[in-house]
């Protein structure tokens, strides 16, 4: 019999295995470069990492809060330690340039050593009855089984976010990543099983599985205790109905059509200055992303023009490259998509400024230069739907006022923002606009490790995440009633 030379890429009950089909991921910023081969993963293999996390999870519930919190923070010391490896391999399969990896994986190490500080505060209390003679013990339990079914465009921060708080508050792990960025999924895999082999874990507490979402991720949500995804609105609805059927706690995060309102007391420069960080940077793949700038007709033109001539001098290129500054988008299916919103905008008429043309470099990519709108209305298609690309809009307003409601009118509320020298006119925005992140003279993307992330409407289902709030979604609450 001939040895088994398939890519062995998948974790499952505490050893790595091959899977079936073959995946070849070449470098988005050179389609002549493999960046590797790898093999997926089928229902049967969730299958079989579910029996292996439900038997792991007990000893990890009876882990002692200081036991989880070590774990957590050798696995934050890892991430700080490989951060250089593990950005070369997310800029090869994913396109994200050198600086934009190594501070997201910065930010993963972060993540894990705040959750490593929750495991040793995990709340509870103890409360006196209405009644005589009775105490009340409030005290939080771990939820089980956590299947996290994670994106492409941020492969390390964003299953982070979820991986650490899963952990520290005392759950097992199946992990679903996108089967888009295999790579860096597998090397995160293997600093968090070192980390749990190291101090003494059962095999088989944290399993990843690459494939599909169709196949793995289905089989995911139909098997685990809870479901935390990360995606489309699309699949995100039916990851929901699904939960819903089970009676299983779900939460999601589903993008988003930020705004960013620049009134006219702004400093044109400034402004354009945050508008560019917040809507190209990482070829505009962040959920986060500004999609329409909102803009009062006093600085509008100003604006713009501060706009273009910034747009100009941005450097698209080879992700891997120093000088580089925004990289490919992920794939030509994502190509193609911004591409076909460019033309829509096009078609509805939206006036072209800048950008918005496939780009030649030495080495085949899927190079996008940066595109920027004008004349375009909140109707449009373009100003309407995620176009997750490096592509935004301009829309003209007269004032304060209508720019707010211009802001609130979309299906989605994830993150936001305003450029304004007013006082007033931020605390009043602050207030009122409808997003569950907000941004006062700064970028609408980049947020703190810290504190709770999510949205409302289309952009978020279920408790928040990041942050104390993480325990909401990651804990159960029970009651227990003491005779003294």
């Amino acid at each position: 019999m001939s040895p088994d030379t398939r890519p062995i890429t998948n974790f499952i009950a505490g050893s790595w295995r091959p899977g079936r089909e073959r995946l070849d991921i070449f470098n988005p910023s050179d389609l002549d470069e493999l960046a590797g081969s790898y093999t997926l993963a089928g229902a049967d293999d969730v299958a079989e990492a579910v029996a292996a996390a439900r038997s792991a999870q007990p000893q990890w519930r009876a882990a002692t809060v200081e036991q989880r919190s070590l774990v957590l923070d050798a696995i934050s010391r890892a991430l700080f330690d490989g951060k250089d490896e593990l950005a070369r391999i997310a800029a090869a399969e994913g396109g994200k340039t050198i600086p934009d990896a190594l501070g997201e994986i910065t930010r993963a190490a972060h993540l894990a050593r705040f959750f490593s500080a929750e495991a040793l505060r995990a709340p509870g209390e103890t409360l006196g009855s209405v009644r005589p003679g009775v105490e009340v013990d409030v005290t939080r339990e771990p939820v089980g089984v956590i299947g996290l079914v994670t994106p492409w465009n941020f492969p390390v921060a964003t299953p982070m976010w979820k991986i650490a708080p899963a952990l520290a508050f005392g759950n097992a792990v199946i992990w679903k990543p996108s089967e888009k960025t295999p790579g860096i999924s597998i090397a995160v895999t293997r600093i968090i099983a070192a980390a749990l082999e190291a101090h003494g874990m059962p095999a088989g507490l944290f399993n990843l599985v690459i494939g599909a979402g169709p196949d793995v991720g289905a089989a995911v949500v139909d098997a685990v205790d809870a479901v935390s995804f990360t995606g489309s609105v699309n699949t995100g609805r039916r990851i929901a109905v699904r939960c819903a059927e089970r009676m299983i706690r779900v939460q999601l995060e589903l993008g988003g059509q930020n705004p960013l309102v620049v009134l006219g007391d702004a400093d044109p420069e400034r402004a354009a200055e945050i508008g560019v960080n917040s809507a190209y940077f990482h070829a505009g793949q962040r959920c986060t992303a500004t999609g329409r700038f909102i803009v009062e007709d006093s600085i509008h033109d100003a604006f713009v023009a501060a706009m273009v001539e910034r747009m100009a001098a941005l450097r698209v290129g080879q992700a891997l490259l120093p000088e580089t500054q925004i990289g490919p988008v992920i794939d030509e299916f994502q190509l193609t998509k911004n591409l076909q919103y460019i033309d829509t905008g096009l078609n509805e008429g939206a006036r072209l400024a800048s950008g918005g043309t496939r780009l030649e470099r030495p080495t085949r990519g899927y190079f996008l230069a940066p595109a920027l709108f004008t004349d375009t209305s909140n109707a449009m298609t373009i100003n309407r739907e995620e176009v997750f690309g490096p592509v935004a809009s301009v829309i003209r307003v007269r004032d304060y006022e209508e720019a707010l409601a211009v802001a609130n009118d979309t299906d989605y509320g994830l993150s936001s923002g305003i450029i304004t020298n007013s006082m007033k006119h931020a605390r009043h925005f602050q207030a009122n606009i409808q997003a569950g992140m907000t941004m006062l003279n700064l970028p609408t993307a980049g947020v703190d490790y810290h504190v709770p992330f999510g949205g409302r409407k289309m952009s978020s289902y279920g408790p928040r995440e990041q942050g104390r709030s993480a325990i909401e979604f990651y804990t159960i609450i029970k009651t227990a009633y003491r005779a003294l």
